[in-house]
């Protein structure tokens, strides 16, 4: 399906344009808690079943390394490891360039009954989206990534043990022609190939770091750009792998360097306008409903920390003298600040929620900003702090980011607007991931044990 032939619509439409593709199978996949997508082939016989009565997936019990959970999980050992039920969203309907156009859809989880699965990353978006739109609002959405790109593949980095992979470029060259000219195949393909795959890319350019792109992908409705988002990241690696290039949306790679950032830009859209706009509003342009949705996101989106911090490594990036925001300031088009609001036309008024890192769950990630900006509103909260007009550092008063995740844990489950927002039943569950990962990481022993305390003690 190239991009510029109308979409299907309609189970009857969609299934008949699969089937006129002449493919014999179709490729579906489901975002799990860790934002990796899970998926598998079905025979292209199988996709009017499948989309009837769903597919049974076992992703709730195990790790991000499949390590399996002891513990009673949704799906953990003591339970069994039974199936949950993923039901194919028909609208996400693509076909993916890089694997001879086959056919493909993501899914999200349900209960038995068809009720949303409490557990589901997309299903907790679309909580926060319903509720966005009772207040009558329809919230858009544009992520940014930055990523690392190494000369490895699977079986190089295997060897590797985990140390020293080869940056595909060297120096830190931010915005070089130059530097996309030397993999300009693969820089193409990114930009051509998720086109394509209805992942459009406003922008991909080098970053500040050896190897390291940023690509901005387009603007869109939250969910949609939530999905872009995942399959964006999915998509980079293995095109990228065609080239023998392994991406890397780890947030801190390495000390010396600057983090990857997963940057997200919001708006709200209230049915005739952008909501954020006020010609007559201070700053350029800012609407009280926009100072109380930053001052929500000031006030609140820490308490939903490990949402948009999600690993042990994703604080490796939250250190003092690099991009990445420590505070939780605003500031107008300031770069240092955790909440840059760019202000101008009414179309592009918005705000770009700069503390997260690219290891994001983007469904997750969105689901929290989101949230958190729409409880200030909804609380009418007033922005007090003034905008910070250079570095970061200088919000008198800002709290700081948490250093931990284990900290980070604590504060969202012991969080009220958490569990109004997301539920009681994902806040317990996933905040008992993240412990589960944080007593992982304490007992692991990593090389800077060993370079410092081997020889000498």
């Amino acid at each position: 399906m190239s991009t510029s032939e109308p979409e299907p619509h309609g189970v009857a439409a969609i299934l008949d344009a699969v089937h006129e593709t002449g493919a014999p199978k179709v490729k579906v996949a489901v975002c799990d808690i860790e934002g990796v997508l899970r998926g598998k082939y079905l025979h292209v016989d199988r996709l009017p079943a499948a989309t009837e009565a769903g597919i049974g997936f076992n992703v709730f019990g195990s790790d991000i390394a499949d390590r399996p959970w002891d513990d009673d999980f949704v799906s953990g050992r003591k339970l069994g490891f039974p199936d949950a039920t993923v039901r194919l969203d028909l609208s996400t309907y693509r076909q993916v360039p890089w694997d001879d156009h086959v056919p493909f859809f993501l899914g999200e989880f349900t209960r038995d009954d068809g009720s949303p699965h409490p557990l589901c990353p997309r299903q907790v978006l679309k909580r926060v989206l319903a509720r966005a739109n009772a207040m009558g609002y329809k919230v858009l959405v544009g992520m940014e990534f930055e990523f690392f790109n190494f000369r490895e593949t699977p079986q190089s980095w295997a060897e590797k043990e985990g140390g020293r992979p080869e940056p595909i470029t060297q120096g830190m060259w931010g915005y070089s022609l130059l530097r996309a000219n030397a993999h300009r195949d693969y820089f193409a393909a990114l930009m051509d190939e998720t086109l394509r795959f209805r992942v459009p890319l406003e922008s991909l350019h080098t970053e500040n770091g050896p190897g390291v792109y940023e690509a901005a992908i387009l603007f869109g409705e939250a969910l949609e750009a939530a999905d872009r988002a995942v399959l964006f990241k999915t998509a980079a690696k293995e095109i990228a792998a065609r080239f023998g290039i392994m991406p890397s949306f780890m947030a801190k790679w390495h000390h010396r360097y600057p983090g990857c950032s997963g940057h997200i830009h919001q708006s709200l859209a209230n049915g005739r306008r952008n909501a954020f706009h006020d010609s007559q509003g201070p700053h350029g342009g800012v609407s009280k409903l926009f100072e109380s949705y930053i001052a929500g996101q000031v006030g609140i989106l820490m308490e939903f920390g490990p949402m948009i911090w999600p690993t042990i490594n994703s604080y490796k990036r939250l250190v003092e003298g690099f991009y990445a925001p420590t505070r939780a300031t605003w500031g107008i088009d300031n770069r240092t600040a955790a909440f840059r609001v760019l202000t101008g036309s009414p179309s592009s008024t918005r705000v770009e929620t700069r503390m997260p890192g690219a290891d994001v769950n983007p469904y997750l990630a969105i689901a929290a900003v989101v949230a958190a900006g729409l409880e200030g509103v909804a609380r009418g909260l007033e922005l007090t702090a003034p905008p910070v007009t250079g570095d970061n550092l200088g919000g008198e008063g800002a709290v700081r980011v948490p250093r931990t995740l284990i900290d980070a844990t604590r504060a969202f489950h012991a969080s009220r607007a958490a569990r109004e927002w997301f539920g009681d039943d994902f806040v317990s569950y996933f905040a008992q991931t993240r412990e589960l990962e944080w007593q992982q990481y304490l007992d692991a022993v990593t090389d800077w044990e060993r370079r410092r305390y081997f020889e000498i003690v």
